[in-house]
């Protein structure tokens, strides 16, 4: 059994642990409370967003906008995967590895190439040995901005006007509360008319009379959906990184306070041991004096 000293040593270091992890949750419920606004306001707009886009594009032919083009189907694929810059955070950034892996694996047979770019540090990091590896945007998932998903937006946008890719996925985490998240891959680009109907829940098609012309309004609204839908992404990906490590450092402190409580104990019981043996010790010289 270990020395009282050594349990006092133990007990010290669970306690200081015990102040980080929970200053490290409180701080995540913060961040979070804040990140959870934000993609809230953005969630009804991003809703009304997809349904328009659906609408117009169902109306209109492929060939009104490029970035409606379907290609070939064993083109270029590159995924743009969302995760953390930091860890701490649970199965949050494991969950979108192994998920853009799996998906990898399932698809590499129906592109001639896949390719990844990321948002996060941890997602670039998992993937840092991959050969195909595009572009990595640094300091854009701990504060999302709409400037930096523009950026990103355009760069997507013209990879896939200049025939360098065919096909457009994201890979992130859904946010849904702080105990669960959803890992979505979806296809941004080409835009797929049909498959928005189905996610906006709108199942009729219309002939609409356009003003502006249909092209110059399409060539506003289709980059500003795309846009938008990385914005959002970054939203939800935000969202549940705060979520996931305020879950993870509750955990995280209940985990410290039982070790502090076991710890606690073991203490006693060998400090109970050591007063035991030295009584003993005592009246056995005393009986032996007399």
């Amino acid at each position: 059994m270990a020395s009282i000293k050594e349990f006092n040593s133990r007990i010290k270091s669970l306690v200081n642990t015990r102040k980080i992890t929970k200053t490290m949750k409180m701080v995540a419920v913060s961040k979070l409370r804040k990140a959870y606004e934000a993609q809230a306001h953005a969630k009804f707009y991003a809703q009304n967003l997809t349904a328009l886009i659906a609408r117009i594009s169902e109306s209109v032919e492929s060939a009104a906008n490029p970035l409606l083009e379907v290609r070939e189907a064993k083109g270029n694929a590159l995924l743009l995967v969302f995760t953390s810059d930091n860890g701490l955070c649970g199965s949050f950034n494991h969950n979108v590895v192994n998920g853009t892996t799996d998906w990898i694996a399932e698809n590499k047979n129906n592109h001639r190439k896949i390719d990844l770019s990321f948002c996060g540090k941890r997602g670039m990091s998992a993937f840092q040995k991959w050969n195909n590896t595009k572009d990595y945007y640094e300091n854009v998932t701990a504060r999302p901005k709409f400037t930096d998903a523009k950026r990103i937006g355009e760069d997507l946008c013209n990879l896939f006007l200049t025939k360098q890719y065919d096909e457009v996925f994201l890979v992130y985490n859904q946010f849904f509360n702080p105990l669960s998240q959803k890992l979505i891959i979806e296809k941004i680009l080409p835009i797929d008319s049909h498959e928005l109907m189905h996610n906006a829940d709108f199942r009729e098609s219309a002939e609409y009379i356009f003003e502006p012309p249909v092209a110059p309004l399409l060539h506003f609204l289709i980059p500003h959906f795309i846009h938008f839908k990385i914005f959002f992404a970054l939203l939800e990906n935000s969202a549940g990184e705060h979520g996931a490590r305020m879950t993870a450092m509750d955990s995280a402190t209940k985990n410290a306070s039982e070790l502090i409580d076991r710890n606690i104990l073991q203490r006693n019981r060998a400090r109970q041991a050591a007063i035991t043996t030295e009584l003993t010790e005592i009246v056995a010289g005393v009986e032996a004096l007399k």
